[in-house]
């Protein structure tokens, strides 16, 4: 179980993450999901800006890891199992 806090940015549409929100889940990594395209256009607003501090580039699925130590843009399988120790 992990420590660390953990908020997943995604979209509910994404492939890529679904895969993420897959491969976290598969080994009890606790995150707050955060799916933008199912806000209300004022909450999206505030959390994409929140997005575009960690990346700029707005792309998802973007992790945030203890409010920035780590970021991690893009279904990264390798960077998620070196992140969460993940054999």
């Amino acid at each position: 179980m992990s420590e660390k806090k953990i908020v997943l940015f995604s979209l509910s549409t994404c492939p890529s993450c679904k895969k993420t929100k897959e491969l976290l889940a598969k080994h009890n990594i606790e995150f707050i999901l955060v799916e933008l395209d199912t806000l209300d256009i004022e909450s999206r607003d505030k959390l994409l800006l929140e997005v575009k501090k960690y990346n700029p580039r707005e792309s998802f699925p973007t992790i945030v890891v203890d409010g920035g130590r780590a970021v991690i843009i893009g279904y990264n399988d390798t960077a998620i199992k070196k992140e969460f120790n993940i054999k």
